[in-house]
């Protein structure tokens, strides 16, 4: 894992990508720094992390654009799939490398909090882990843009794929108002969502028994809910798809001020999540 990581850190600055990355994402720290905290005179910096969390919808794709479909694209991810190397090893490589690129800008936006302290009132604890939470974050959007890239050869698809994803997540909160809460929209939202889990596991797996039957059982369980205890399902889609807006931890480290360890926690698995489907993705490939 290690050589593929120092291979892959050294590629990022090697064709200017880690470099525009990192001055993209810092040139946009310092505008909203200077015109939030020290023009306007707000003493959280945290206040500036949430102006620029839009800014990862466009800077996260370029990033991961080119992680995995580039050696589809160059066939060179026939050299890896066969090389003694785990999948693990290969993904987590390549993970790591763009979560240290991605760490450069967020290393030095720390030392912002410092500059509000030297200017007057600041509350080091909160804006820290702010950062922290911002970070991790990124790093679940970069593991969503690695797994998007493991899908197709092509770095366009996979950067647009990618700004398609995190955007849909950032406006997930709104799209959600729209959906029906009453119990028989929820049952058919959920058997939907049921049968795109289990097409998802089928594709993953090539196991139509295992996938279709977890589908059936699930349905029939549903069925059972609605008929005897229907109120159960009242505004069940929503809630359960309300558990899914990434963004809203972060949020609450910005406006409550108040670090959610639940939340961080919830973001490692998240990624941890993200990479498992692209070393399965992976995997069907080496087998197909």
């Amino acid at each position: 894992m290690r050589a593929i990581y120092k291979r892959e850190l050294k590629s990022y600055f090697y064709s200017m990508t880690g470099y525009v990355f990192i001055a993209f994402v810092t040139m946009f720290i310092g505008i909203y720094f200077m015109a939030t905290n020290m023009l306007g005179g707000y003493p959280y910096f945290s206040y500036t992390l949430g102006a620029i969390l839009i800014i990862l919808l466009i800077a996260i794709p370029v990033l991961t654009m080119k992680s995995m479909s580039e050696e589809h694209h160059s066939r060179t991810d026939q050299l890896l799939l066969t090389s003694p190397v785990s999948l693990w090893s290969v993904v987590m490589g390549k993970y790591l490398s763009m979560v240290t690129v991605f760490a450069i800008p967020m290393a030095i936006s720390c030392l912002c909090p410092l500059i509000i302290k030297a200017s007057g009132t600041a509350y080091l604890a909160e804006d820290y882990g702010a950062i922290l939470t911002f970070f991790l974050l990124g790093c679940v959007y970069i593991a969503i843009g690695l797994f998007i890239s493991s899908l197709t050869e092509s770095q366009l698809i996979a950067a647009a794929g990618t700004f398609g994803v995190l955007l849909l997540l950032t406006l997930w909160p709104n799209l959600i108002s729209f959906i029906p809460t009453s119990a028989r929209d929820s049952l058919i939202g959920l058997l939907l969502l049921l049968t795109l889990l289990a097409f998802v596991l089928y594709r993953l797996t090539g196991c139509a028994p295992l996938s279709f039957g977890l589908e059936a059982v699930g349905a029939a369980a549903l069925a059972a809910v609605y008929f005897y205890k229907k109120s159960l399902l009242d505004r069940a889609l929503t809630h359960l798809l309300g558990k899914i807006v990434l963004a809203d931890v972060f949020n609450t480290v910005v406006n409550d001020h108040i670090l959610d360890l639940g939340g961080l926690l919830y973001y490692v698995s998240a990624a941890f999540i993200m990479l498992f489907l692209t070393v399965q993705t992976i995997e069907k490939r080496r087998w197909s």
